[in-house]
């Protein structure tokens, strides 16, 4: 989960400032911006949170998968170590994504208003605030969370939890579906489990696949979670939705999804390798210990 962080959090901080930011005409023009404007540093903002939570939170999010489709084998077949059917994958990605909305959501935010706190605001009722865009609002990931939580209450450490619900069901459908695809169509025939160049080809292309469709509601939940810097310009997430498509159209559903299929890849790679070669590592020290 950590290797995942730190390989994709440059490529998040692109995405994030594309999909909520102002004046980026392009990925190139965003990355260049960055650098010339914060230097390599501002690449890594928020990262500290999502690397100080990312252990939980892989650990709940692969462990519901994994336990709910042991449940439906010992449900369906009486044996949980028996194969799922792709139906039973379906399912336990559906489980996976609810409880992954209750963990994310807040460390999502708090790393989105750090990502995003420097940003330039074009509002005109902008003065009413007593906050200058341009300047840090927050001086770190605790400051925030706990800035959000006084301000804004239970509710404003959630927002966003709607657009997110809607971004990781059917992302972790077309996340662990794949993967289980790929991992069995790659493996060679007699091998009982698949070798690392095949987790780490299936998890990439899964990964790019998961992120590129889940775009549009991951460019709504950037938005709803980035609004409330400066401004609450949103209501919630379908306001969001009919003011985004109102003032910038259809495309604006699309902004950063070259940006996430491509960070989708290594993250998703290294997340995957990282969780099936700690498995076997444990299960060769249980054997091991048990012969």
């Amino acid at each position: 989960g950590a290797a995942s962080v730190v390989v994709g959090h440059p490529l998040d901080t692109i995405k994030t400032r594309l999909q909520a930011g102002q004046g980026y005409g392009n990925t190139l023009n965003c990355v260049l911006t960055v650098y010339r404007n914060e230097s390599v540093a501002g690449f890594f903002k928020g990262m500290s949170f999502p690397l100080a939570s990312i252990a939980v939170y892989s650990s709940v999010v692969f462990g519901v998968f994994s336990n709910t489709q042991r449940l439906l084998s010992q449900l369906r077949h009486g044996d949980p170590a028996r194969a799922p059917a792709l139906t039973d994958v379906a399912l336990a990605s559906v489980v996976a994504g609810f409880v992954s909305v209750g963990i994310g959501t807040p460390v999502d935010l708090v790393k989105i208003r750090l990502q995003m706190q420097t940003q330039p605001y074009i509002q005109a009722n902008i003065k009413l605030k007593p906050t200058v865009p341009g300047f840090p609002v927050y001086r770190g990931p605790i400051h925030c969370f706990r800035t959000v939580l006084q301000k804004e209450g239970i509710a404003g450490i959630y927002r966003g939890a709607g657009a997110m619900l809607l971004r990781d069901v059917p992302g972790y459908c077309l996340y662990f579906i794949p993967y289980t695809f790929f991992c069995g169509r790659i493996t060679p025939d007699g091998c009982i489990s698949p070798n690392p160049s095949s987790i780490w080809l299936a998890g990439g292309v899964a990964g790019a696949i998961s992120w590129g469709t889940a775009t549009p509601m991951d460019v709504v939940k950037s938005r709803l979670q980035a609004d409330g810097v400066y401004l609450n310009k949103y209501k919630g997430t379908l306001d969001c939705i009919l003011q985004s498509y109102q003032n910038e159209g259809l495309k604006v559903f699309f902004r950063g999804i070259t940006v996430n299929a491509v960070r989708g890849f290594p993250t998703s790679s290294a997340m995957f390798l990282g969780y099936e070669l700690s498995l076997k590592a444990m299960k060769r020290d249980q054997t091991e210990a048990n012969p």
